[in-house]
Formats: structure tokens, C-alpha cells, sequence
């Protein structure tokens, strides 16, 4: 193989990325990526992060396409580099992220052989890869650039179709290993003006007119609200449910909550008055439609199974079947901006009785209020008030990541519907807490101000990854809630298993994080009281890299918190009930 052949080969895939919208790719340095490395590097049309972790590179990259909700490349040399990679790729495959995986690998003879480096990476992240492929050799014929080029095409294509997730391209390389890189760049000066983006469409007048017809004939009809929903069709979804009087049980991660969306039919405390079992079958609807991914809350879970009604719609612009409950009775194939901008031109006639949307209405509000108060009169550091405190103080267009367990459970409960502008991401398709820290410095890419929500274990699980903020020059806010172990836990059954459960669940670390944040070259404050937190939180903006702000708390006082407060607020909705 010549320096020419590989040259031509390799810049041909990379301008097959570009062509098809490819911005951001994020490489693990490594020897035998080298030709794809230098290429995508000189390819001034890239944002190239390097990250030498390649698990907190996967998870970082995963956190750049969930915030820009676009395809990133991933790319490592052969070996363990590329099985390192496959924890973030379940997530992304579960969370429906794009990501075009690339690997270096060995030539075929060195396969097999006892090669150094050397492991079968031929469909290494087997069903967790929406498409796989072994490309050839590098060569130079017009038959083989043609070819790499729709590899490229092909990869980003099915990365953000049909389903958004991994692709994985395996790139056989032979020595040497060096591109022409004078060549590589006049290359890419000559394909500039020559790239064009085809976009797509999903959705029919046949699937309109099912919804309408169901609409016509229900009574009590209920939007539900999960991740991954556009924002024009957030937009779109709140315009409807607003014309029609339809109630919106928001998740904190469909940013429906938090993005100038405000209206009375937004619910945002559901998780808390539906645990109330009268309120709850009272509320009972006789019509769901469900937009985006699985919502966070387990009681909003339990109500959908309890009280599913006779029709059950899910709406997805995908062929997948996200249904744990079991009670979709219909999937409507289409994207949900077209949907429901297409109900309201067809539906000017239909209005639901305010009644229904009363109802909904006034426990929400009950339910609010008495949140807001029980958090207004803590003074003390508490896991909930956390989440009160950083949606007063984040500025407008900020991101908030939060981490699994019991972060994203007290954004659900706590976190108010606002006019404030906030986008609010989380790994919610395997739920796992590794890969956390990586993912929010991705995310932070696309925003001004990040902030991290996350607790003392996740952080632990990927301290590594705050390297990546370091060798990129990125800035992120990390609020760790310090419990000392696995505070979820002690809300499960087994928290009354009190002989085992330190060791097995509550499995308190007992580390001083500020030795090691300071490693990684960020800044370490650990609050005492609000007025410290509000301070640190303040000066972090304006602090460039990681800032580290912990805030110690004690597992077993945040369940007792928690439970009193949940129970106070059934106490007022049955008192509310018998009036």
C-alpha cells in the first residue's frame, strides 16, 4: 500500500462523513489510527476532541450528540481500545444516541496470528451496532473511493435514521501509516463547496386522521411526555394539548418543562400526587398518547399499567417498541411535530371540556405549592433543595446534566415547569451510572453554561473523565451530593435488611474528592450552608475548567425527609378530596 493509496482512501471516508454532516469527532490517540487521526485533524471543517480514556471518550461523545442531537464519530486504534468503547455504546443504543464508531484494526494476516494488538473486532458490539462493516484495504481506484465514500454515507445515515444509534465501521490499516498530509488538505479545500446535506421527513395524513378520530371520541384524553422530543415538536405538542384542554405529564427530560413552554396543561408534580391512589383513579384517562422515550417516574409507570385505557397510543418516528408496561395498543409511525401541527389544522372543532383539565389542574397546583414550601422552609443542606437552588440560578440557555438514581429522581419531583430556558439531559437508555462525568463534558460543547448534577458513587465511577475538560478547555459546574454511598438504595426494600445493607447497597466510599479533583486541574469547594453554595455556584460561571461544588448529606435523613413531605402533601389532597 503507498503513501498515495492510503492518502486518497482515507481522506475519501472522511469527506464522506463531512458531506453526509458529520461536525464533531472525538479520537483516543492511538498508533494504528494514525492515517484517520492526522486526516480527520487536518479536516478544518471538524471539531476533533481527544480524550486518551477511551470509555470516558465514548461516554464524552454520547454526550455531544445527545446535546446537538447529531451523529459523532468515535475513533480508536485495534485492540482493548475498542471494547473499551462498549459501555457507552449499549447506552447509546438504549438512548437512541448516533453515534459512527470507527476502529482501527489489523490487516487480515495479521489476524488471528498472535499479532500484537490484535483482537476479532468483526462485529465486536454485535446487536448493540445497527450496521457493521470491515471495509477493504486502502486503495486508490476509482471503484474503491467510490466505495469508502458510501460507507461513510452510509454509517451517518443509519446512525440518525430509522432509529437513531451505533453504526461501527472497522478500518483494516497496513504499514506505513502515514498520509500525505499537503494532499489531504487541498483535498478537502477542493470538496468544500461541494458538500450538500439531504434531510428527511416521516409521517402520513392516514396516521392524522386515526388520532383525530380517536380524539372525536374521547372524554378524558392524557398527553405523556418522555426524552427525546424535538423541540419543535415539544412546541408542537404543547400547542395541541393547550387548543384541546389536553393535560401533559411533562418529564423533567423532555424540556418541556423548561423551555418557554409554560401553560396551564403542563403538569410537572405528577410523580408526587399520583402516589396518591384515590387521586390517581380518579384522574384515570380513557385516552394516552405518548410522545418520546419511557418517562423517568416509577409512579407515573405503575398509573399507565393500573389504569391503561382501551386505547393506548404511542407515537415514534421509529419501527421501535418501547413499551415495559405492556398496554400500547397502537404505534403511530411519525415525527411529532408533523403529527400534532396537523391535529391542530384538523382539529379547529374539537375541545375538551375544561372540567377534565380542572381536575388535573387544581391537585397539580396543591401539589406544587406545597413542594415549593416544604423546600422554602429547609435550611438545612438537602438532596431536593438542590435541584430548587440550581434551576433559580443557572442563566437562561444553560444545560443541566443529571446523573441516575437519586439525581434524576429529585429533578423529576423538584424541578418546577418555568419560563426559563434550560435543556435537561441524562443517560436514560441503559440508566447505568458509569460514564456520567464524560458524558456531561460532551453535552457542555454545545452550551455556554453546563452544570452537573450527580452523586458521590457515578462521580467515583468516572473520575477519569474529567480529563477530557482539562486537554479540551471545556468548562463545567460538578454539584456532587455526598451521601456516602448509594443513597437510592435506602428508599428500596432493601434498606430493612439492616445486617448486610451497608456492605451490599449502602457502600459508603469515605473519600476526600478534593485531592483528586485538583489532579485533573479543576477547583474544589465544599459548601456548608445555602449562602456558600449560591456563592461557589455564582463564581463557577465565571470560572473557566471544572469546579467541583460538594454538598455532604446524610442518606438516611433524605428518606425521611422525603417520605414526610410526600406524606404531608396526601394528607392535603385527601382533606382536599373530602371538601
Amino acid at each position: 500500500m503507498t503513501s498515495d493509496a492510503l492518502t486518497s482512501y482515507v481522506a475519501t471516508f472522511v469527506d464522506g462523513l463531512v458531506s453526509s454532516g458529520i461536525v464533531d469527532v472525538v479520537i483516543s490517540p492511538g498508533s494504528r489510527s494514525t492515517p484517520l487521526a492526522l486526516t480527520m485533524a487536518e479536516c478544518d471543517e471538524l471539531n476533533v476532541y481527544t480524550n486518551i480514556d477511551e470509555r470516558s471518550a465514548a461516554f464524552f461523545a454520547l454526550g455531544i450528540a445527545k446535546a446537538k442531537q447529531h451523529p459523532v464519530v468515535l475513533l480508536c486504534t485495534s485492540g482493548t481500545a475498542a471494547a473499551n468503547y462498549f459501555p457507552a455504546i449499549v447506552e447509546a443504543h438504549y438512548s437512541r444516541v448516533p453515534l459512527v464508531v470507527v476502529t482501527a484494526d489489523r490487516p487480515h494476516e495479521l489476524r488471528e496470528v498472535g499479532a500484537p494488538q490484535a483482537i476479532d473486532q468483526v462485529d465486536l458490539y454485535g446487536k448493540y451496532a445497527k450496521w457493521f462493516v470491515d471495509v477493504s484495504i486502502p486503495e486508490s481506484s476509482v471503484e474503491a473511493l467510490r466505495y469508502i465514500k458510501q460507507v461513510a454515507k452510509r454509517a451517518v445515515h443509519v446512525a440518525e435514521r430509522g432509529g437513531q444509534g451505533v453504526t461501527h465501521v472497522n478500518f483494516p490499516l497496513r504499514e506505513p501509516l502515514l498520509p500525505n498530509l499537503a494532499e489531504v488538505h487541498n483535498f478537502f479545500e477542493e470538496r468544500r463547496e461541494e458538500r450538500k446535506k439531504v434531510s428527511e421527513r416521516i409521517g402520513s395524513q392516514a396516521d392524522v386522521a386515526y388520532v383525530e378520530q380517536l380524539l372525536e371520541r374521547a372524554e378524558k384524553p392524557l398527553f405523556i411526555c418522555g426524552q427525546q422530543i424535538s423541540e419543535e415538536g415539544s412546541r408542537e405538542i404543547v400547542a395541541l394539548a393547550d387548543m384541546l384542554n389536553i393535560p401533559i405529564l411533562a418529564d423533567p427530560l423532555s424540556n418541556i418543562r423548561t423551555n418557554n413552554l409554560v401553560q396551564d396543561v403542563v403538569m410537572d408534580s405528577y410523580d408526587t400526587f399520583l402516589k396518591n391512589e384515590r387521586v390517581a383513579e380518579e384522574l384515570a384517562p380513557d385516552l394516552i398518547v405518548r410522545f418520546g422515550g419511557m418517562p423517568v417516574s416509577k409512579t407515573t409507570l405503575k398509573f399507565m399499567t393500573n389504569y391503561a385505557p382501551e386505547n393506548f397510543i404511542m407515537v415514534d418516528h421509529t419501527l421501535d417498541w418501547r413499551d415495559p408496561t405492556g398496554t400500547i395498543t397502537d404505534v403511530i409511525v411519525s415525527h411529532e411535530e408533523f403529527l400534532c401541527r396537523s391535529l391542530r389544522e384538523q382539529c379547529e372543532n374539537i375541545t375538551f371540556s375544561k372540567n377534565w383539565l380542572s381536575k388535573w389542574m387544581n391537585v397539580q397546583n396543591i401539589t406544587s405549592d406545597l413542594l415549593q414550601q416544604a423546600m422554602a422552609n429547609t435550611e438545612e443542606l438537602d438532596e431536593g433543595k438542590v435541584v430548587v437552588e440550581l434551576q433559580e440560578a443557572l442563566p437562561e440557555q444553560s444545560l443541566l446534566f443529571v446523573g441516575n438514581s437519586m439525581p434524576i429522581r429529585d429533578v423529576d419531583t423538584f424541578l418546577r415547569k418555568s419560563s426559563k430556558s434550560l435543556d435537561v439531559l441524562a443517560n436514560r437508555g441503559a440508566n447505568g451510572i458509569d460514564g456520567v462525568v464524560s458524558a456531561a463534558l460532551g453535552a457542555s460543547t454545545a452550551y455556554h453554561h453546563s452544570v452537573l448534577l450527580i452523586g458521590d458513587v457515578s462521580f467515583y465511577h468516572d473520575l477519569n473523565g474529567l480529563l477530557a475538560a482539562h486537554l479540551n478547555e471545556l468548562n463545567l459546574t460538578v454539584v456532587l451530593v455526598n451521601n456516602d454511598g448509594g443513597g437510592i438504595f435506602s428508599f428500596l426494600p432493601q434498606a430493612k435488611e439492616e445486617k448486610h445493607f451497608e456492605l451490599l447497597f449502602g457502600t459508603p466510599l469515605g473519600i476526600d474528592f478534593s485531592n483528586a479533583v485538583k489532579a485533573y486541574h479543576g477547583s474544589f469547594h465544599k459548601a456548608s450552608n445555602w449562602a456558600d453554595f449560591r456563592y461557589y455556584l455564582e463564581e463557577s460561571f465565571r470560572t473557566k475548567g471544572v469546579t467541583v461544588i460538594e454538598i455532604e448529606t446524610v442518606r438516611t435523613k433524605n428518606v425521611e425527609t422525603h417520605r414526610s413531605m410526600w406524606k404531608d402533601i396526601e394528607d392535603a389532597l385527601n382533606e382536599e378530596k373530602e371538601k
